[in-house]
C-alpha cells in the first residue's frame, strides 16, 4: 500500500519526493525506494496485461488545482 500512496502523491498529486517523503513520514531515500518499486510493479502489470487491484483502507482521490 505504501507503493500506491507514493505513486499517488508524486505522479498524480504532483508533490516532489522531498514533500512526499515528509507527507508519508519516511526518509527521502526510503521514499525513493518505495516509489521506484511501485512504478516497476505498475509498469510490469501494464506491459504484461495483468489486472491491477487496489484494496484495503479508505481512499479518496482529490484533484490538485490546475490538474487533469
Amino acid at each position: 500500500m505504501d507503493e500506491f500512496e507514493a505513486i499517488k502523491i508524486t505522479d498524480y498529486m504532483g508533490l516532489n519526493q522531498r514533500e512526499a517523503s515528509k507527507h508519508m513520514g519516511i526518509s527521502q531515500q526510503t521514499f525513493s525506494r518505495v516509489l521506484r518499486s511501485g512504478r516497476k510493479c505498475l509498469a510490469e502489470a501494464l506491459i504484461n496485461g495483468e489486472i491491477i487491484k487496489v484494496h484495503g483502507g479508505v481512499f479518496k482521490v482529490e484533484k490538485m488545482p490546475g490538474g487533469h
